[in-house]
């Protein structure tokens, strides 16, 4: 859980520092770049810590993991210049994705099916404490000491989390094969540079450089034909880091392609709802922070219980259930009062946080628990990288729906030269003076229209997540208990396990 912590809160802990950071080394026009190159370097290594877990073990896998992500941590608070400090980034989330993956994949291989929601909801609380507190505690340290101990905080936490995993994290002993491990480095390389362009194309477009730009159809082109070589290379190799059984199974790539498509439709509420409620409801920063929250409250416990549903009606139909009503409480945010009370949006997300709390953790436990140890980590990974490119997709995508509302919303403003990008929109409505009241009202209602429309497409996201499990995922994911000597294959049933060897 300390482990975790680590790469949770860093993906939040800057954000409320960015202007004590610019003002200190400048390069205002690449700062996003302190998230953007973050994110790119967590997704693009998931599936290449998940191949080298289940070659070489968790253990090693994640020790090197806090031991990278500290060097970042301590480059990035010695950072001299903006380059700097977005290069050293970098290198942290070459660290943090190791560390999502595999504590993942260890909390799988340490408790058995029964408790592993107990060890998953424990898990989503660090997720969620640390969405809750990163901003909070990066704010206070840029205010009160300096920007650098957002950095260096991670030292000593990440210390005792390195401690407790040499001394306390014991793998049982495995058969040594009999044939030396062969690394796919071409594979881990293609596809490195494969999810790098990709993820600059969609994390940049749109907001470097227009969608139809030479470089955004440069770098989509690029990002084609490299997934097309990594095709040819991963089929080639003895090892693959992305095997093509992934895909083949139908249960790996039903739970591949929904998560894929929670990712897409999790961009609503944790980008735009914060717009919303400044820009709409005219809260402050922490009041619209508290309106998102709730739905860490709720994810959690729904999570820890979930295990009283699927244990009886299976992962498939519960994770069905979850879904559908999110898709239901996403369809009902468009049809709240202008400008509405706070209570409203915070209700739908408390609702929405325990709908994909039972639609999520079920998913998760019973894709891990169809897989042997050899597996588990590629499988893991792989779920959490088509997550994690859902939602870089959904921020490309519903950004520029965002805006395009926006934008057809003010062509009758009562008033020109009012902005009609959605961040520039937000700065304005900061400053109520400097508009007219009809100007003010005219902006709240356009925001109001376009947050509306991104949680339309948040619900459609929520369609092909059901449209994935309906149609491509078994009835009954056919289990498998492992123990010391044996496997037992284990096909759900109606609450019980019908096991045969």
């Amino acid at each position: 859980m300390l482990g975790m912590a680590l790469a949770a809160i860093d993906g939040t802990i800057v954000s409320t520092a960015v202007p004590q950071i610019v003002g200190d080394l400048g390069g205002f026009t690449v700062f996003s770049w302190l998230f953007s190159g973050y994110l790119l370097a967590v997704t693009v290594t998931l599936p290449v810590y998940g191949k080298l877990s289940d070659t070489f073990g968790r253990k090693p896998v994640l020790i090197a993991g806090i031991i990278l992500f500290l060097i970042g941590s301590l480059l990035c608070a010695a950072a001299w210049n903006m380059g700097a400090l977005i290069a050293f980034r970098i290198i942290q989330g070459l660290g943090g994705g190791a560390l999502q993956g595999t504590v993942q994949t260890i909390a799988a291989d340490l408790y058995p099916l029964k408790e592993r929601p107990r060890i998953q909801a424990k898990l989503s609380t660090v997720w969620a404490t640390s969405a809750v507190a990163g901003p909070v505690v990066g704010g206070l340290l840029a205010g009160y000491a300096d920007w650098r101990w957002i950095f260096l905080i991670n030292l000593p936490v990440g210390a005792i989390a390195l401690w407790l995993v040499v001394r306390h994290l014991h793998e049982p002993a495995r058969p040594r094969p009999k044939t030396r491990p062969r690394i796919d480095w071409a594979g881990a390389l293609a596809v490195f540079a494969t999810g790098t362009l990709l993820l600059t194309a969609l994390v940049q477009g749109g907001v470097a450089w227009p969608w139809l730009s030479a470089p955004s159809l440069g770098l989509f082109a690029a990002s084609a034909a490299l997934a097309a070589l990594t095709v040819v290379i991963e089929r080639r190799a003895a090892e693959p880091i992305i095997p093509g059984w992934v895909w083949r199974r139908r249960t790996i790539a039903s739970v591949n392609l929904a998560l894929g498509a929670m990712g897409l439709l999790m961009v609503a509420p944790t980008v735009f709802l914060p717009t919303y409620a400044q820009s709409v409801l005219g809260l402050g920063p922490i009041a619209a922070g508290f309106v998102l929250s709730v739905m860490t409250l709720s994810w959690p416990v729904s999570a820890a219980l979930s295990d009283r549903v699927y244990n009886r009606i299976g992962f498939r139909l519960t994770a069905i259930i979850g879904m559908s009503a999110a898709l239901l409480i996403l369809l009902a945010f468009p049809l709240l009062p202008y400008p509405g009370e706070p209570w409203q949006p915070a209700l739908i997300m408390l609702l929405l946080g325990a709908a994909l709390g039972l639609f999520q953790l079920p998913l998760i436990v019973g894709v891990q628990s169809t897989v042997g140890w050899a597996e588990r980590g590629t499988t893991t990974a792989s779920v959490l990288f088509c997550r994690q490119v859902g939602q870089s997709i959904g921020a490309a995508v519903f950004g520029a729906v965002a805006n395009s509302v926006l934008a057809a919303r003010l062509l009758d403003a009562p008033a020109p030269g009012l902005p009609d990008d959605l961040d520039a929109v937000a700065r304005a409505l900061e400053d109520p003076g400097a508009l007219s009241a009809a100007a003010t009202d005219h902006l709240r209602r356009a925001v109001d229209a376009a947050v509306d429309y991104v949680y339309i497409g948040a619900a459609g996201a929520a369609a092909l997540a059901l449209l994935a499990l309906v149609v491509l995922a078994p009835r009954r994911f056919p289990v498998i208990t492992e123990t010391v000597s044996t496997e037992t294959v284990a096909t759900e049933t109606d609450g019980k396990q019908d096991t045969s060897a």
